[in-house]
């Protein structure tokens, strides 16, 4: 089955059967996103990271329905005007689980990145010359800095 055909199939339902499969669609990523932002808040990256397969696919499952919601506006509402509401209603807990997700994604990702810079600086604070220059001072070699620390930033 192509990818036309997929698409005139799920235009063609009747107008509550795809309102209904567009909500389960729409709550299984949102739950999935919670489950995800309470995971990332408890500090549990990796059991969290396991979750992005599960979440890419019902995002791609929900944006499938969605569109042909779009598509058939017209018709949905006049026919399912109730489903539509749902729908609506249901899109704006998404846009909420979301942005909260989000935020706490950048909390994650900015804690990580704060924790690593104070470890790079405690590692070349240790590789420091403890020895007088010619002023009488300490030398200060900052190349050394974090010397054999990387960040990934793709968390």
């Amino acid at each position: 089955m192509t990818a036309a055909s997929r698409l005139a199939a799920l235009d063609s339902l009747p107008a509550d059967e795809l309102c209904q499969m567009a909500e389960i669609a729409l709550a299984a990523l949102v739950d999935v996103m919670n489950q995800e932002t309470t995971l990332l808040r408890a500090g549990h990256m990796r059991q969290a990271s396991t979750m992005t397969p599960d979440k890419t696919r019902l995002a791609q499952d929900y944006v499938t329905f969605a569109r042909s919601v779009q598509r058939q506006g017209s018709r949905l509402k006049s026919q399912a005007p109730e489903a539509v509401e749902r729908l609506k209603l249901g899109h704006a807990r998404l846009a909420t689980q979301m942005a909260e997700n989000l935020r706490v994604l950048a909390t994650a990702r900015t804690v990580t990145e704060d924790l690593l810079t104070d470890v790079a600086k405690v590692v070349g604070q240790q590789n420091k010359a403890k020895t007088y220059g010619r002023a009488g001072t300490m030398a200060t070699d900052n190349a050394n800095s974090a010397r054999g620390i990387a960040i990934n930033r793709a968390l």
